[in-house]
């Protein structure tokens, strides 16, 4: 049994940034959630943070949705 470590190693990195990318775009959601929310506490509006909120969490659904399909096909 050989072990294609290069190959291991590859799968490894890229899993490690989508990871990383999927979990800092999450983050990127909820901290213009948190902004818009704390705007409107004080009596005003944001919505681009609203806005790039749900941009974010679009994105996030994207990715899932194209790793599923990865998975299925």
């Amino acid at each position: 049994m050989d072990i294609d470590w290069a190959a291991l190693g590859s799968v490894f990195g890229v899993s490690l940034v989508a990871t990383v990318a999927l979990v800092g775009l999450f983050t990127l959601g909820i901290a213009g959630l948190s902004k818009q929310e704390a705007a409107t506490a004080q009596g005003g509006s944001a919505p681009l943070a609203r806005t790039g909120a749900y941009a974010c969490f679009a994105l996030c659904a994207a990715a899932v949705a194209y790793g599923i399909f990865l998975i299925v096909a």
